[in-house]
């Protein structure tokens, strides 16, 4: 098992590669340059062209990703950002942090709530239990989060005044932006965990089960859940690390200083160091999202542990 997850780790090298390659192409292909962006619109062409060269922007893009990831092997440093003149890891984390305590809870919120609900719906199909929960949820799907936020930021923070309508300065500010992302996210999960467990009660075994006479409780909670959360911990997992980049409505609805928030105001001032260290940090991230749900599914299914331990 464990040199199964030390593969996966290497998983990251190749993809951070891959991922700055990326962002170093787009980058080039899209209008503007960070030597305008610097100066401003009153440089004249000569200085604006002196900028672009001492940051190396005129280099080929190859000699740039290149120089790019010496930097960040031999000095650990991901760059200055164009804006701010900050070091773009320094000014990243903390917004990162933000952005991830915010992931947490609304992740939490919506695993606590919508998979107990997907899981009775299944349980209860074509019943009230059933149907009421599965209309909400459609509903809910088809409400842009940004509809939602501005709702409730209308209702609880205009009119009652009950919590601040921006920032996060107190617990009190998180309770608008978390509960508009949790609206938005728990739909998902409802609706992706009632399909999975539906697959899983029409399964063989179950029926098996139900003809020995074993309990329905034992069958539904031991049998068939074990097996149905197996493409929900996918989903969690996938979701979870879109969060942690896709959060950009919310952050700015509620001014947030995320990493979403930091990823557009980069992109409208082609902050390249910046864009860059953010897409890196949420790619390593998200990867190690991902190995974390193949360790969670060797503890969830015996067979996947067995097979693990035998191939490495």
């Amino acid at each position: 098992m464990h040199r199964y997850i030390i593969k996966r780790l290497l998983f990251l090298i190749p993809t951070v590669l891959g991922v700055t390659l990326i962002i170093f192409i787009v980058m080039s292909i899209t209008p503007g340059n960070p030597g305008r962006m610097i100066l401003g619109p009153n440089a004249n062409a000569a200085e604006v062209e002196a900028m672009n060269e001492e940051l190396g922007y005129n280099d080929p893009v190859v000699v740039r990703w290149f120089n790019y990831l010496k930097d960040i092997v031999t000095k650990g440093s991901f760059g200055q950002s164009y804006s701010t003149k900050l070091d773009v890891f320094d000014e990243l984390w903390p917004r990162f942090l933000v952005t991830l305590r915010l992931a947490i809870l609304v992740l939490i919120l919506s695993i606590s709530i919508g998979v107990p609900l997907g899981i009775l719906s299944a349980v209860k199909q074509n019943s009230l239990m059933d149907t009421i929960p599965t209309m909400i949820a459609f509903f809910l799907a088809a409400v842009p989060s940004f509809v939602v936020g501005i709702l409730l930021m209308y209702i609880f923070a205009l009119k009652l005044n009950w919590f601040p309508s921006f920032g996060l300065k107190s617990a009190k500010h998180y309770v608008l932006p978390v509960i508009a992302a949790t609206i938005c996210e728990l739909s998902a999960y409802l609706r992706f965990t009632k399909s999975s467990m539906l697959e899983a009660i029409r399964q063989d075994y179950v029926r098996t089960a139900r003809a020995k006479g074993v309990a329905e409780r034992t069958v539904i909670w031991k049998h068939a859940l074990k097996n149905a959360l197996l493409p929900v911990v996918t989903s969690i997992g996938m979701r979870f690390g879109c969060l942690l980049a896709g959060m950009v409505t919310t952050e700015q609805l509620f001014s947030i200083p995320g990493v979403g928030s930091l990823i557009v105001e980069s992109i409208s001032t082609k902050d390249e160091p910046m864009i860059i260290g953010c897409a890196v940090m949420v790619s390593i991230c998200f990867t190690l999202l991902m190995i974390g749900v193949d360790v969670i599914y060797a503890f969830i299914d015996a067979r996947i542990r067995a097979k693990y331990s035998k191939g490495g």
